[in-house]
């Protein structure tokens, strides 16, 4: 199953760079790559992250700017709906924001049968009493920035107390928060390293499972965080050449995210692996929208996000 985690990081990766660099399909020899979508083995790789870093720094650098943006932006997870929002409202702002338009432009566009909401991971509709889940999201979202998350998110001291922080609000539990908190520390409000804190969402706990059968309660951060530390051995160790992300290692969200991963992975490779759940099949098929477009990572960050040469597998 290891062997598995990190194969299937490699190859996803050769897909990423073999897309950028403009190489013709197919990109990868493995069939179950090729085949079913995974997410990219770098969260800040995938397409969802790259358009919410486009909009963190497209626009008013003002904190409470930037944190309405990144809320509104996640709470639903959609590129096309930030389109709809932005396209009809004009630039996103504190002091121009209206929610209640925002609530009615997102009425028109569900009367119109389009879904504006993405189907990656669902935030729970907050308690505020409106009868359409987009409205009380909306009302969350107000709440967050008029009771000044972005001075205590400025005041925070590490990684997991901006976690705590978002924690505290209403349909947010651990798992989101975490995902918010990472959004978060992409922009200029925060800058933590991402090796600080990791919590492990549902898909990653299954592959944690698969992976680790008998770590006899050995908390997942900890094992999370020995992947992290060990990656260069354990590559070495199975001989997977692994282009990393313009010299960035892996860090604890992505080790998190290849988890849930190799989770997926598993179903069709190690089909009698037990996880938690009883899930035994990839739902999502592999659909290229295309080719990439540059990427665009954190400024803080320093990467310098040239195509590599492509790598042959020797497979």
């Amino acid at each position: 199953m290891l062997s598995s985690y990190w194969k299937l990081a490699a190859e996803r990766q050769r897909v990423y760079h073999a897309r950028l660099a403009g190489e013709p399909a197919p990109w990868t020899d493995d069939g179950i790559v090729s085949q079913y979508r995974f997410t990219n083995a770098y969260r800040a790789a995938d397409r969802v992250s790259q358009d919410l870093i486009r909009v963190i720094y497209t626009g008013s650098e003002d904190p409470d700017d930037v944190l309405l943006r990144i809320l509104l932006y996640r709470f639903f997870n959609k590129p096309e709906t930030w389109q709809i929002i932005e396209g009809t409202l004009g630039e996103v702002t504190v002091a121009t924001f209206d929610s209640e338009a925002c609530g009615a432009i997102l009425d028109k566009a569900l009367a119109h049968g389009d879904r504006i909401y993405s189907a990656a991971y669902i935030v729970p509709p907050p308690p505020f009493g409106h009868q359409r889940k987009h409205r009380n999201h909306l009302a969350l979202i107000e709440t967050m920035i008029t009771g000044g998350l972005g001075q205590s998110l400025q005041q925070a001291a590490s990684l997991q107390d901006v976690f705590r922080l978002l924690l505290a609000y209403p349909s947010l539990g651990p798992f989101l928060a975490f995902q918010l908190t990472i959004d978060l520390n992409y922009s200029t409000l925060i800058d933590f390293d991402e090796d600080d804190f990791v919590v492990a969402g549902p898909g990653a706990l299954s592959g944690l499972a698969k992976c680790f059968p008998d770590a006899r309660g050995i908390p997942a951060s900890d094992l999370i965080r020995w992947m992290v530390d060990t990656q260069e051995q354990q590559l070495a160790h199975y001989d997977i050449d692994f282009q990393d992300l313009f010299g960035r290692r892996l860090k604890l969200i992505d080790c998190q995210n290849l988890f849930c991963e190799t989770d997926k992975y598993a179903r069709v490779a190690h089909p009698d692996a037990a996880g938690v759940g009883n899930r035994n099949r990839i739902k999502q098929q592999f659909t290229p929208r295309g080719p990439l477009e540059p990427p665009r990572f954190p400024p803080k960050w320093g990467l310098d996000p040239t195509p590599l040469p492509v790598a042959v597998n020797a497979d």
